[in-house]
């Protein structure tokens, strides 16, 4: 069964889950880890990110759309074009919050994007060679409520997997049929006029470009509130290949999580 939650807190459980924050987070995790960073840790707040810091991590995110004070990068998706380091150390408003949700409740999470759009498909498929994926796609969406380019992207992803598929499906599949491109959709949402006030507005259309990235990101684990998040394996791989989780612990890392608008 294909599912779509159009916020967080609709997700209960799903074999797979895959959680979407076109602008920008998850945008910006696949861009992480293609540019060449080994992982990128998810947290929910500055703090935590902060307590993270140590040399070959690169601080990245944003409050109110903008790098927090003291971080080497925002979360535009094109600072990562290059590695900067060893790991990210991401924290955002909606998106970040969202994975470690996701990550706490299903045993397989992915991240989804426009960028990763046919290489993610695929994974899922490798998954469920049956043709009937028992997924839910969450979307990050702003401040509780559901987000256009969230909702667009969960569309694309269950219009093109097989199998049944609840009425939410449904409705989001209806959304994205409803464009004739994604810069379109993601051009009309209350979070792109948020990029452009500020400044941001290049990156919708990088984030609006499809299938550029053969990495699926995959929550490899939760550890002291953190996700930590590689590429999946590629096909014929142990799932275990590649996984560097083990091989830097984490720093303590706890905080009050804080509030703010961004995307």
């Amino acid at each position: 069964m294909v599912d779509v939650a159009f916020t967080p807190s609709a997700f209960e459980s799903a074999d797979v889950a895959v959680v979407v924050d076109v602008l920008r987070a998850t945008t910006t995790v696949a861009a992480a880890l293609a540019a060449g960073h080994g992982r990128v840790l998810c947290c929910e707040d500055v703090e935590t990110a902060e307590r993270l810091r140590e040399p070959g991590r690169v601080l990245a995110g944003e409050r109110d759309c903008v790098p927090p004070a003291g971080f080497d990068l925002g979360n535009s998706p094109s600072g990562f074009r290059s590695p900067r380091g060893e790991e990210v150390v991401l924290t955002t408003t909606n998106g970040t919050p969202a994975l470690l949700e996701a990550a706490a409740s299903a045993d397989e999470v992915l991240i989804g994007c426009l960028l990763n759009l046919r290489a993610l498909l695929a994974h899922i498929d490798e998954l469920a060679p049956g043709g009937d994926p028992d997924v839910i796609l969450i979307c990050a969406g702003t401040h509780g409520r559901p987000a256009l380019e969230d909702v667009y992207l969960a569309g694309r992803i269950a219009g093109a997997l097989g199998g049944a598929r609840t009425d939410a499906a449904r409705v989001a599949e209806a959304v994205a049929a409803s464009y004739r491109e994604p810069r379109a959709a993601l051009a009309a949402s209350a979070d792109a006029a948020v990029l452009e006030e500020v400044g941001l507005g290049r990156d919708i259309d990088c984030c609006a470009r499809e299938s550029v990235l053969d990495v699926v990101p995959r929550t490899s684990a939760l550890e002291q509130g953190v996700a930590i998040v590689e590429p999946a394996p590629t096909p014929g791989q142990p799932a275990s290949a590649g996984s560097r989780s083990e091989e830097r612990p984490l720093a303590s890392a706890r905080s009050e999580p804080g509030a703010s608008r961004g995307t």
